[in-house]
């Protein structure tokens, strides 16, 4: 998880004030998996934080902010190690991202984003950061094979069988799915061995 803003960067904060905002924020995202934008109220997340509403205006005077900070402390999740192996390194990385989704809801919370950036522009720099995160392994596993236009198609179609399979067939990939797919991109390289 990322640190909250002006923890690491500005001046210290109060320990206590830092688990409520890292209490809150957690309770946001449980509440955005598992009810969606709709649950997302400062009434119901403080009963849900068990923190007063009070304390919830004080650092997010409004649902745009919360979302905000709520999506940069959840960050783009854990990433794979490289190993040298491109087709087992590409796997590796489309499985990670698959367990982050299947751990922390993490489609339920792109879903939301995704349906927010729409109506709230502001939240767009964010969506754009985890989009930008969450893709950095990928894209450097392919850089070395791929640039430009066919880069960019390469990690949409990857990280699209897992996110497509999520969202729109309400189930992650399989391991076969995901090797299928890494397998169709390679051969577009020449082979597994590109």
């Amino acid at each position: 998880m990322a640190p909250i803003r002006g923890e690491a960067t500005g001046p210290p904060v109060d320990a206590r004030v830092a688990r409520t905002r890292q209490d809150i924020l957690r309770a946001t995202l449980d509440v955005l998996t598992s009810q969606g934008l709709d649950g997302l109220t400062h009434p119901h997340l403080a009963e849900v934080a068990g923190y007063s509403r009070a304390t919830l205006y004080n650092h997010w005077p409004n649902r745009t902010a919360l979302l905000r900070d709520a999506y940069t402390y959840a960050g783009a999740g854990k990433h794979s190690t490289p190993t040298g192996d491109l087709r087992s390194d590409l796997i590796a990385e489309l499985t990670m991202f698959r367990t982050e989704m299947e751990r922390h809801g993490l489609d339920r919370a792109l879903a939301v984003l995704a349906a927010v950036t729409a109506f709230t522009p502001e939240l767009a720099e964010v969506r754009d950061q985890l989009v930008t995160d969450g893709e950095q392994v990928m894209r450097g596993l392919l850089a070395p094979v791929l640039d430009g236009p066919e880069l960019d198609a390469a990690v949409l179609m990857l990280t699209g069988a897992v996110l497509n399979s999520a969202l729109l067939h309400g189930q992650l990939p399989s391991d076969s799915v995901i090797a299928a797919a890494v397998d169709l991109v390679l051969c577009t390289l020449g082979g597994p061995a590109s």
